[in-house]
């Protein structure tokens, strides 16, 4: 987009100090917030947390003394000055009043503080150079020195402590006072360095450092900013020499005096707190515990300073809202058309507030109406609660903390009242809100920065929504800013079918909401980094964004967690949330523990880091030692017999985690054992470890032999545990996918599958929703279509296995890509296009514009903005476009074209997409032509299929296209004779979609909640999301520009033979392509006769059993 940041704004070389011998300063703090923390402190937890508010400034200032001495030698001059700066919690930058950092809601990037910090270096030349003298108005003295200032917030280190047994355990996390450690670098023609003002305590003099409190009075991510723009304005220029003054003395503490800072303290050692939360975590014994004596302070180690790893967050896209709703009371509605993270931004600065006779709920600000001072708030929230119209604050109240709304459902009035440190103007609900103070006692002031201040700069928050109390009018020139890590987009994908585009955003705009320097599960309520939601969406991340530098950072996270045993952990920081569902001593649920070794091979596969593979190869080690010591014992202690005898899968573990069918537990746990062996053998391979590399293939070999054989073992051939009726997931779909059934089993398995069927679904909101359709034609529509099912005068919604989704987090992608693979695509285009409950267009009715945590809709639980569902998006590349990396390829060098058609061209008459490499994109498109006007024949009729696809600079395709059904059809390949010029037509492709887009060609329709009548209707409107776009692929060239080389491979691709395919752009030629009738089929919620019948033929895909083993050199069925 237009206006998203470059990689050239940010990633400006700058080199650090590599080793800590290299860091002259040291961790620095305000003197009354390391008190804090001493462990004589009688005050609770909470109490002392408001102590450290409002949140420090830091500042120093380089004496033109100083500079002197490195500029004055005419013959070295000057060359470069590089600040290199790291803050805990998260930190601005600043120079003579100029801004430096380009981000700052979480800078440095979340990790385990107490093992590794990230700085981050700004390069200050031009200030140094390029000095304007500053005269002190005085005495007439000019002033060449420089003021560096640093701003900071809370972020994952000094948070609001609320202290619960729910989510996110803050005091699992490292904590201790905001912090700051810097130093600057100049260094002169002939090579000297000079490290100047590095931040150290002492009394006030030349180059020493500063602290105050600032106008920032709290910064969290779970609750938002609050400002202080009195104060804000009083301390305008307290980063420039103009305002510099010496600092008081320290006993005189009175608010934003400027004082020495004090040296970080404490006397808790890395040990000592590994050695705490391993005893808590089972990954030792209590006699296992270091001898050491309990700390004096509690404040945390802090880790060792590392360059930062991967992009900032910067704000990537500015968003105008679509609608300004006016609620009443001063209270304004802004609706921005899609849900992400950011914050409100206010081009003409915060508005003037007025006080209403009552503050709606959620809006008050206790603190300042107490004292007169006016204020602005704003909450922010990805939905509106049904019965009410306000923001529906209970979705996205972080921690999962509230008190059920006005409907108190899931919780009850009350609920979060005793509970520590919760926000008193948050009523009852946890939310994500910004408060502006305007101080009745600095009114000028407070008016003058009202006008400068734009938006908050600590926190971030995931909205659609955002209501501003309260103004008279509605506040003008606001803007949303949607910030996430900046790694760079190289992945697209747009069909002719609306509602494969809409789940394909869906899953994006998801996706771009959690990438918030960790990869979470939801931006708002718990913002971790799960194991196993990496494992189900990685591939689609890869498809998106270049996450080479982000995917390296996340397994290094990883590295720091796992346990002295070996063990991995659920979330890359141990939060203890579903340890209960692992094996034990530590380790977290199998799957998502086995998400580092998974991950590194994919990451290997996209980047060829051999580096990084011996970085990490001896933590997989540990790993896959840990659980051949301790799987079996630990299945046996969670109730599973070794030979599977009572099991019914239902047994202990996460599983396909939110799945409508019952999951198979002991499936997944022990894939993922035989997942993490082959991730070990593989990478083994790649670093030329034989002996490894034998024995970790041996166990997973071992590992899937024993599930083929249990599996097997009821001559049912449905591939389900012995006592197993085929209805758990995932079942046949991810073993297949894995290569674990036997290549003699897999088509039998495979028509087997279609047995299965759907279910009614019996979910609360689906049977409100129900009640409140009083329209009986709506009814009479669904019941029609199979949507539902009437049984005893009562309507249920159901799920369907052919025509929706009933798979969890796992099964969806394994589902779709063995369907695709093994010649029913046109079944996985039935599922992932279907309607109605279960389903992605299921989400679209009901407003959704990023993907849901659950296939079922929730009012006051489950998030609305949850990329863990989200495997669909890389299979619709895939699989649907056709563009996918090589399962043997490193780097991303080589690519596998496979486009699959539908039988039917009414399905889908066209798909695009591209994938980004190291090396360049690679794009392919395809579309059906000369189809009749008269679409009752698409599936009858004989059409032409025109391909085209991309092959950039050193790259290499195979091209594999499927099995022509007539003997009719001839397929021809054609070269273009030049490399074309893509950047205008990609520009001008561009430009028509988004034209498209504002034209609303997407999806058609929404329902609506009238709360007047308490009853849905059905809103016809149409959408952006879902527009069909036109790939650039077909705008490069007229039809019947010149091509060269034209080759017949009609007999290779009957044959089934893949061709190797060079750099090049290249057309292909399909004529006489038949279409075909859809399968019928048991209808929505039934099976598939047709498929499992005796005398089915399964096709070509089941005819070559050895090509079915899995080989150590395919990264992605390696699970």
């Amino acid at each position: 987009m237009a206006n998203e940041p470059h990689s050239s704004s940010w990633s400006k070389l700058a080199i650090g100090p590599g080793e800590e011998s290299d860091w002259k300063g040291k961790w620095i703090v305000h003197q009354e917030d390391m008190k804090t923390f001493s462990a004589n402190s009688s005050l609770n937890v909470c109490s002392r947390w408001r102590k450290r508010r409002p949140l420090p400034l830091f500042r120093a200032k380089l004496s033109s003394k100083t500079l002197s001495t490195v500029t004055s030698n005419e013959e070295d001059p000057l060359v470069s000055g590089l600040l290199v700066v790291s803050g805990l919690g998260s930190f601005r930058a600043s120079m003579d009043g100029v801004p430096l950092s380009t981000s700052g809601p979480i800078d440095p990037p979340f990790t385990d503080y107490s093992k590794r910090v990230m700085y981050r270096g700004f390069d200050v030349t031009d200030f140094l150079k390029n000095q304007k003298d500053s005269r002190d108005e005085i005495v007439g003295v000019v002033d060449r020195s420089h003021v560096i200032g640093i701003t900071m917030g809370s972020g994952w280190w000094d948070h609001r402590p609320i202290l619960t047994k729910s989510i996110v355990k803050f005091d699992l996390l490292p904590r201790g006072p905001t912090t700051v450690m810097a130093q600057l670098f100049l260094s002169t023609a002939k090579g000297k360095m000079h490290v100047v003002l590095p931040t150290q305590d002492g009394e006030d003099g030349d180059d020493m450092w500063q602290v105050s409190r600032g106008h920032i009075r709290e910064s969290d991510l779970f609750t938002g900013e609050i400002v202080d723009l009195g104060i804000m304005i009083e301390m305008d220029g307290w980063d420039t020499i103009q305002s510099w003054t010496n600092a008081v003395d320290s006993s005189m503490l009175e608010p934003n005096r400027w004082i020495p800072p004090s040296l970080y303290e404490t006397d808790q050692s890395l040990q000592y707190r590994w050695d705490a939360i391993s005893v808590k975590s089972g990954a030792k014994s209590p006699e296992e515990r270091s001898k050491t004596s309990d700390p004096k302070f509690f404040a945390s180690p802090i880790g060792r300073l590392v360059p930062s790893e991967i992009p900032p967050l910067l704000p990537m896209e500015r968003i105008s809202p679509d609608e300004v709703h006016n609620l009443g009371s001063g209270r304004w509605l802004f609706d921005f058309g899609k849900a992400f993270s950011g914050m409100l931004h206010f081009d003409e600065g915060i508005p003037h507030p007025i006080v209403p006779d009552d503050y709606p709920r959620g809006h008050g600000f206790k603190a300042a109406s107490e004292n007169g001072d006016s204020f602005i708030t704003v909450i922010y929230g990805e939905s509106l609660e049904m019965s009410t119209g306000d923001i529906n604050r209970v979705l996205v109240a972080g921690l999962g903390l509230h008190d059920g709304g006005p409907r108190h459902v899931s919780n009850p009035k009350g609920y979060t009242t005793d509970v520590p440190c919760f926000p008193p103007d948050h009523d009852g609900i946890l939310s994500q809100r910004d408060v502006f103070v305007i101080s009745k006692e600095k009114e000028i002031s407070s008016r003058i920065a009202r006008e400068l201040f734009r938006q908050p700069h600590f926190t971030t928050h995931a909205f659609r929504f955002a209501e501003v109390c309260c103004t008279k009018d509605p506040p003008a020139g606001v803007h949303a800013l949607l910030y996430r890590t900046a790694v760079p987009n190289w992945g697209s994908f747009s069909s002719s079918n609306v509602l494969l585009n809409g789940g394909y955003e869906l899953v994006k705009n998801a996706m771009v909401s959690n990438m918030l320097s960790v990869q979470s599960d939801c931006p708002h309520r718990e913002k971790l980094p799960y194991g196993g939601d990496l494992v189900a969406n990685s591939p689609a991340a890869l498809h998106f964004f270049d996450m080479s530098a982000f995917y390296k950072k996340t397994v290094l996270d990883w590295l720091d967690s796992q346990w002295d045993n070996g063990a991995y952990t659920e979330t890359s920081m141990w939060q203890d949330l579903n340890d209960y569902a692992g094996i034990g001593r530590g380790a977290g649920e199998t799957v998502w523990a086995s998400a580092p070794p998974v991950l590194t091979v994919r990451y290997f596969q996209h980047y060829d880091d051999v580096d990084f593979l011996r970085i990490s190869l001896p933590s997989h080690i540990r790993w896959l030692d840990f659980l051949n010591r301790e799987f079996n014992a630990g299945m046996k202690e969670k109730g599973f017999a070794n030979d599977l005898k009572g099991y019914q899968g239902d047994g202990s573990g996460l599983g396909d985690w939110l799945a409508l069918r019952d999951r198979d537990t002991w499936l997944t746990h022990t894939a993922f054992y035989m997942a993490s062996a082959r991730a070990v053998a593989y990478i083994s391979r790649e670093l030329g470890d034989k002996d490894m590399q034998q024995k970790a293939f041996a166990k997973a070999e071992d590992i899937r032999s024993r599930i083929s054989r249990l599996y097997l073992k009821n001559g049912k051939d449905t591939f389900d545990f012995p006592e197993g009726n085929s209805y758990a997931t995932p079942g046949p779909e991810m073993s297949l996918f894995s290569r674990i059934v036997p290549g003699e089993k897999r088509c039998v398995v495979l028509k087997n599958y279609f047995k299965r069927s759907g279910s009614r679904w019996p979910g609360d909101e689906e049977k409100l929703f129900l009640q409140e359709l009083k329209n009986k034609t709506y009814i009479h529509d669904m019941l029609e279509k199979g949507e539902l099912i009437e049984e005893d005068d009562t309507y249920w919604m159901g799920w369907s296995q052919w025509q929706g989704f009933n798979e969890g987090i796992f099964g969806i992608r394994y589902s779709l890509k063995t369907l695709s693979d093994m010649g029913f695509h046109n079944i996985a285009l039935r599922k992932a296009s279907g309607f109605g409950f279960g389903t992605p267009e299921y989400m679209l009715r009901h407003n959704a514009t990023s993907l849901w945590e659950t296939w079922w809709r929730s009012e006051d639980l489950y998030s609305r903005n949850h990329p863990m569902l989200g495997a669909l998006a890389e299979w619709m590349s895939s699989s649907v476009a056709g563009v996918a990396l090589h399962p043997t390829t490193t780097g991303g060098r080589r690519v596998l074209f496979w486009p699959r058609f539908p039988k039917s061209a009414g399905m889908i008459q066209h798909a695009s997409a591209t994938q980004g490499t190291q090396i360049g994109d690679f794009a392919i498109a395809w579309r059906f032509e000369n189809l009749p006007s008269d679409k009752s024949l698409y599936n009858a009729a004989s059409v032409k299929i025109r391909i085209r696809f991309l092959i950039p600079p050193g790259g290499e395709a195979i091209l594999r296209l499927p099995p022509p059904t007539s003997h009719r059809t001839k397929v021809w390949i054609s070269r273009s004779d030049y490399f074309p010029d893509l950047l205008q037509v990609r520009y001008d492709a561009g430009l028509k979609c988004r034209q498209r887009r504002r034209r609303r060609l997407g999806f058609p329709f929404s329902w609506e909640y009238d709360r007047m009548k308490k009853e849905w209707f059905k809103f016809i409107s149409g959408k952006a999301i879902g527009t069909p776009c036109d790939s650039f692929l077909f705008a490069v060239m007229p039809l019947d520009a010149q091509w060269s080389s034209h080759t017949e491979i009609t007999k290779d691709i009957f044959e089934m033979k893949d061709k190797t395919i060079k750099t090049g752009m290249y057309e292909v030629i399909i004529n006489n392509w038949q279409l075909e009738p859809e399968v019928e089929g048991g209808g929505r919620l039934g099976n598939i006769p047709e498929y499992f019948h005796k005398d089915f033929n399964p096709g070509p895909y089941c005819k070559d059993h050895d090509t079915f083993d899995w080989h150590i050199n395919d990264a992605t069925h390696i699970i």
